[in-house]
């Protein structure tokens, strides 16, 4: 055995299977189409592809039909928001699908990434794309590279476009053409001349949360004061958020204004919207439409925001008030200050045999014991509470005077600065002047050495950055002022409409008419009204 060759039997094949091998299975053809906007011209293109796709399949004997996938109205940067076609690479997947015909690679993908990855996933899988205008089938050896340039191009193709259409929006909103998205734009519907139009019963919404806010009710408990009213929310229902209330509160549409580019397109691949702090302009138009409040009202809510804001801190020990954020439930919250050391007093809620009753205590006390502050107070609420009534009926027989304090701190408050007589028109007109001034410096030294007119040029920045300045600054001084003038008048408002004695104690009342109260010793405060008008009281022993 060891000499002679090896024995191999030969088994012939199924006579019935290698003639069924002879047959040929049709290709499982699918076709995708797409169209960018929702203009009739291009729903017309739409239907003609979809025509043109299925007569091309049918009538091809090799072929039968796996589906023409079609988005319409839909752009071609992102696979993600294209329903049809993430379908048909579904369908792919699952071995439906052999062949798929599209137009052109600018249909199938407008971004180089995208349009890369799901061909290389097809080709993997064995199933071509082709691509009609550019004569590519993906499986070719050097279809890759062609269809890389391709997609460059169509993705390039797309970001011109994106470009322009961002620039015109630009143009539009510097010539000030607003445009109002009227979908959730609560108080106010379009009108017959193309303006917002208030709805009358919706705008006493808008006012109301306005005045609770200035009030000093929080986000929270406008929210809740709403929803058991059963007042109509913005999308229906009785439900209200408080980010819904909150952008009430911030958008200037409510006071006859309007701001544009408040956000942008990062980029016309990803789409992601941001919010512009300055990486773009902004440009507000004023007085576009009537306002359901005065501007007075909304900069006052917005100086409201900013106070709030400002003691912030991410605990309470490390509030340099001894606040961590606004409270709106106690009015004394802001107002009780600790006469050693200056830290806010915070309310606690005690029991002594048996009965609850609420005290306040310096918040430095309550965090670090003596460490800091070492002989503040306690003081029993209804004690303080009586003290600071009292003191509020004292101002009350002398009404016309506390009046006139106030009014006068009004003037004083909102005096301009010394030297100071520009307005923002003047400084708008001379900072015309000054880009025309350096428009034409730049013509004139055209083609020759720059270097020469540097000094020019640069004054011209000077002169144009220091003016911006002020500008910003007049603008903020203008907010401040409004919000403190409302602020002055509801207190002046309160008194001339108030009774001649307050019997009962009221949130709202004192934090319009009471600025301050410090803790002078353990039965003594004074109260600073505003107008710059002080009491001393004497307090109750805490039981």
């Amino acid at each position: 055995m060891t000499g002679t060759s090896p024995r191999v039997i030969v088994i012939p094949p199924k006579p019935e299977l290698a003639r069924s091998k002879a047959v040929q299975r049709q290709l499982r053809v699918a076709a995708y189409c797409r169209v960018s906007t929702d203009d009739e011209e291009q729903l017309t293109s739409y239907e003609a592809q979809q025509n043109y796709y299925t007569d091309k399949i049918m009538t091809n004997p090799q072929w039968t039909m796996a589906g023409v996938f079609a988005d319409e109205g839909i752009s071609g940067t992102s696979a993600s928001k294209r329903p049809a076609f993430l379908r048909m690479i579904r369908q792919c997947r699952q071995g439906k699908i052999d062949l798929v015909l599209v137009k052109s690679i600018s249909r199938f993908a407008r971004n180089t990434v995208d349009c890369l990855n799901y061909i290389r996933t097809l080709r993997a899988m064995g199933i071509a794309v082709v691509f009609e205008k550019e004569n590519i089938n993906t499986l070719e050896s050097d279809s890759e590279i062609l269809i890389t340039m391709m997609g460059a191009f169509a993705q390039a193709e797309s970001e011109s476009m994106s470009g322009n259409i961002s620039w015109g929006k630009r143009q539009a909103m510097k010539e000030g053409k607003v445009v109002i998205h009227y979908k959730n734009f609560y108080g106010y519907e379009k009108g017959g001349d193309g303006k917002p139009r208030i709805i009358p019963e919706q705008a006493e919404v808008i006012r109301k949360i306005y005045d609770s806010f200035l009030a000093g009710y929080s986000v929270r408990m406008i929210k809740a004061e709403l929803e058991a009213q059963g007042v109509p929310a913005t999308k229906g229902g009785t439900v209200w958020s408080e980010s819904v209330i909150r952008g009430i509160l911030k958008n200037e549409k409510y006071c006859g204004d309007a701001l544009m580019q408040k956000t942008f397109i990062q980029d016309c691949i990803s789409k992601k919207q941001l919010r512009n702090r300055g990486q773009l302009p902004m440009y507000l138009k004023r007085n576009n439409h009537e306002g359901i409040v005065s501007r007075d009202t909304f900069n006052a809510v917005r100086a409201e925001f900013a106070r709030r804001n400002a003691g912030r801190a991410p605990s309470q020990k490390l509030a340099p008030t001894g606040r961590s954020c606004y409270s709106a439930k106690y009015a004394l919250t802001e107002r009780l200050v600790c006469g050693e050391c200056g830290t806010l007093y915070r309310r606690c809620v005690w029991t002594k045999r048996g009965e609850k009753f609420a005290v306040w205590r310096c918040a430095s006390r309550v965090d670090y014991a003596t460490r800091y502050c070492h002989n503040s107070p306690t003081l029993r609420e209804d004690a303080l509470q009586a003290a600071v009534l009292a003191a509020l009926n004292a101002a009350m027989s002398q009404r016309e005077v506390l009046v006139d304090r106030i009014e006068s701190a009004m003037r004083t408050e909102l005096a301009s600065l010394p030297g100071e007589h520009l307005s923002a028109a003047d400084i708008d007109r001379q900072l015309g002047e000054l880009n025309q001034e350096f428009q034409t410096l730049f013509k004139q030294t055209s083609g020759t050495d720059y270097l020469s007119h540097a000094e020019d040029f640069k004054r011209i920045s000077d002169e144009m950055s220091a003016l911006k300045e002020k500008r910003a600054f007049l603008l903020e001084q203008q907010n401040s002022d409004s919000a403190v003038n409302r602020r002055i008048r509801d207190a002046v408002n309160i008194l001339n409409s108030g009774s001649p004695e307050i019997t009962e104690w009221n949130e709202s009342v004192i934090r319009q008419l009471v600025d301050t109260v410090k803790v002078l010793s353990a039965n003594r405060i004074r109260v600073y009204l505003r107008g710059s008008m002080e009491s001393e009281q004497v307090l109750g022993d805490i039981r």
